[in-house]
């Protein structure tokens, strides 16, 4: 059957190179389902609240604040070892279309347990709707994967495997969904060491969660604890975040009437 050669974007480009970069990574993965009324209910109490992955990605980070296994990688060059980092790097992934073409970039954004809400979720807006040059990341990415082949591999090579450099090329985690579009688990992959999904809010208040790991980094055991203390931050220091955030109403003076 005859057809077309197309020549690949460099938007889809980056995604062929980010999985050749996520090919050796042992992923495993666990999933459960999330009580996320308090947070839920907060964040409907806003009229502009900041979106999930905004909260997803402070909420790994504040536990992340307090457990430097999640903010460790494994590197293998010049020899096996672990690279703990001093503070979270996520990398949120945003869809988009490139001249015409969807695809997904990835937005750093680093210390969110730092952060207010309001502030990590306007980086994310920002990524969804300026253009990829006014976007640091995406820039960044962009113009090292669109040189030639061999220097493309070596720009890349020095990401992956120079330890200071890996986080803020990929990051310590991942934060990805499709829950936009509609119901459904996904189970993304990375250059490591952790990639965090989340699906829709039920009627019920409930939300799936699959968090999948670099199976080097830890086991499952831990990340069983880690699930259970997201999902603890989420309906705590979230939601009082959110709940604090709320206009509050204007009170007026009454004046005291003599006669």
């Amino acid at each position: 059957m005859r057809g077309q050669i197309r020549k690949i974007s460099v938007p889809r480009r980056f995604v062929i190179e980010l999985m050749r970069a996520s090919i050796d990574v042992p992923f495993i993965t666990l999933s459960r389902t999330f009580d996320v009324k308090s947070v839920a209910d907060a964040r409907a109490g806003l009229n502009d609240g900041p979106g999930w992955a905004a909260i997803f990605a402070k909420a790994f980070s504040l536990a992340a604040k307090d457990d430097p296994v999640l903010r460790t990688l494994y590197m293998a060059w010049p020899w096996p070892h672990f690279f703990e980092l001093p503070r979270s790097v996520g990398m949120i992934a945003i869809a988009r279309k490139e001249d015409g073409e969807d695809c997904v970039l990835s937005q750093r954004v680093t210390a969110a347990d730092q952060l207010p809400l309001s502030d990590i979720d306007a980086l994310i807006r920002h990524a969804k709707t300026a253009p990829a040059d006014d976007v640091p990341a995406f820039r960044k990415a962009l113009r090292a994967t669109a040189l030639p082949w061999l220097l493309r591999r070596l720009v890349w090579a020095f990401g992956l495997h120079v330890a200071r450099q890996r986080a803020n090329y990929f990051g310590s985690f991942s934060v990805t969904s499709v829950s936009a579009f509609g119901p459904g688990e996904l189970h993304a992959v990375s250059p490591g060491p952790y990639v965090l999904s989340y699906g829709q809010v039920t009627p019920d208040k409930t939300m799936n969660v699959v968090i999948r790991w670099d199976h080097r980094v830890t086991d499952a055991v831990k990340m069983a604890r880690t699930l259970s203390r997201i999902e603890t931050i989420l309906n705590t220091a979230i939601a009082d975040e959110l709940a604090a955030s709320r206009p509050r109403p204007e009170l007026r003076t009454v004046r005291a009437v003599t006669t």
